[in-house]
């Protein structure tokens, strides 16, 4: 397996996990309040009224070449289905594209870029077919120059050219590929599917998928659909901190993301009547600080230690769907640098976060976690506050234009208070209590890329809320 700026093994069909709807579309609707009473919006199911043309949503087969859809202008009968046509290569800067017959191989999340061939091209015999039309959308999965897809109308047909038919393109969107259409489905992403590039030196990865169980660099046997990083890193000491009071933090976050995908159509030249993308999955969690770190109040200090990335094509019906998402974990600590901790916690549970559509109240946010932790130690002397966090930033998008971010911060939150009292013979003695706390903190934006929907534009970005749980963990004297 390779880590740094590395693409490990490509996408591949995984049914581990997998939800694939083939319901009605659903709407939103306000469901009272998230943990500390900040509203959460939630997708309601209305399976029972589903017409007979919902489509399936599921991860797109993985054949070695490009997959691509097409659809004719609003009007022209012609629906979304598959083509043998594939993106040769496209300029994001011009937005030409050469359409050929020949499926491109290896179109990778990660690929370089091919150039366009120029208009100067020697074009092929004039009585070559055309391979497109003025008015012709087409979807097609991460190609050469499209490493994160493509969604794009066609505005003129150049010509044909070497390797293919040389078109104009403009922005499209879902709406007019997927017309009066419903689907909705939760899809895993692959955990080998992801590019790793660690940040600090003292990182590993592992992973497990279907037929494939990997075992992590702690012994334990990671889940199928996970993926698990370990980092272990020196962190800065607080100035006159003894040596013992050396500051350290270790630990592990095992994730299974899934991308959650939504769609009511109402017509491919008419807003859909909802829409819903986000990320989802189960969150596992453990790490260990020690020491006496150098921290303020003002501002947290953020170390992060990998980022990720990865291109999973959703197939609705014949439309590939390219969602991008990426992550970037981190470790946080925040405090006044007086306080030493020995503290360890582990932490299980799952998480939400993304933005549903309904055209009575436009894009509305939705976030939700419920975790749970379990102290493995917990030691606090002397006064002072520390809080740390092992957390991951997420964004996700449709074909390259981000439309969701989110940051779930699981953390542990240590607080000390004491009294020194002199005593007859010079001397003086300090006691005080402290108490531990786990919580969790999920925050973000939906951005105005939603409008991939074929929804109108978001004017400004709307924050997801701050979704805070905070609970007991252990306490004690000193």
């Amino acid at each position: 397996m390779r880590h740094r700026r590395a693409l490990l093994p490509a996408f591949a069909v995984t049914a581990l996990f997998l939800s694939a709807g083939c319901s009605s579309a659903p709407h939103a609707e306000p469901t009272g309040t998230a943990g500390n009473g900040h509203p959460q919006v939630e997708v309601a199911d209305t399976s029972a009224d589903a017409p007979d043309h919902s489509l399936a949503v599921a991860a797109a087969p993985t054949t070695g070449a490009t997959a691509t859809a097409t659809a004719g202008p609003a009007g022209s009968g012609r629906r979304a289905h598959k083509t043998a046509l594939a993106i040769s290569s496209y300029d994001s800067h011009t937005r030409r594209a050469v359409l050929s017959d020949k499926p491109a191989h290896g179109g990778s999340s990660h690929g370089t870029p091919s150039p366009t061939p120029s208009p100067t091209s020697s074009p092929a015999p004039s009585g070559a077919p055309q391979k497109a039309a003025v008015g012709d959308v087409i979807a097609s999965a991460p190609a050469p120059g499209a490493p994160h897809g493509l969604l794009a109308k066609v505005t003129e047909v150049v010509g044909e050219r070497d390797g293919g038919t040389e078109v104009q393109t403009e922005p499209a969107t879902l709406n007019a590929l997927l017309g009066d259409e419903t689907a909705k489905g939760e899809v895993p992403v692959d955990p080998s599917s992801f590019t790793v590039d660690k940040l600090l030196p003292d990182v590993k990865v592992s992973w497990a998928k279907a037929g494939d169980v990997r075992v992590g660099p702690k012994g334990a046997t990671v889940p199928l659909g996970s993926l698990r990083l370990d980092v272990s890193a020196g962190i800065p000491a607080a100035q006159h901190a003894p040596a013992s009071a050396a500051a350290s933090v270790n630990g592990y976050v095992q994730v299974a993301p899934q991308v959650d995908f939504t769609y009511g159509g109402a017509g491919t030249d008419a807003p859909p009547g909802s829409a819903y993308l986000g990320v989802s999955g189960d969150w596992t969690s453990g790490w260990a600080v020690k020491g006496r770190a150098a921290m303020t109040t003002g501002t947290p200090l953020r170390i992060p230690f990998a980022k990720l990335h990865a291109d999973p094509v959703l197939q609705v019906g014949p439309v590939p769907v390219v969602v991008n998402l990426d992550l970037t974990c981190y470790v946080q600590i925040s405090g006044d640098g007086k306080v030493t901790v020995d503290v360890e916690q582990k932490l299980k549970g799952d998480f939400k976060a993304g933005g549903t559509f309904g055209l009575a109240k436009g894009w509305t946010p939705v976030s939700s976690s419920d975790m749970t932790s379990t102290p493995v130690r917990a030691s606090v002397t002397t006064a002072g506050t520390v809080k740390t966090a092992l957390g991951a930033e997420a964004s996700v998008g449709l074909y390259g234009a981000v439309g969701v971010t989110a940051d779930l911060a699981p953390y542990l939150r240590g607080e000390a208070s004491g009294t020194v009292t002199a005593s007859s013979g010079g001397g003086a003695k300090t006691e005080g209590a402290w108490s531990v706390y786990g919580g969790v903190d999920l925050s973000g934006t939906l951005r105005f890329q939603l409008s991939v929907f074929g929804t109108p534009v978001i004017q400004r970005s709307i924050p997801l809320g701050t979704l805070n749980r905070e609970w007991k963990l252990a306490a004690g004297t000193f």
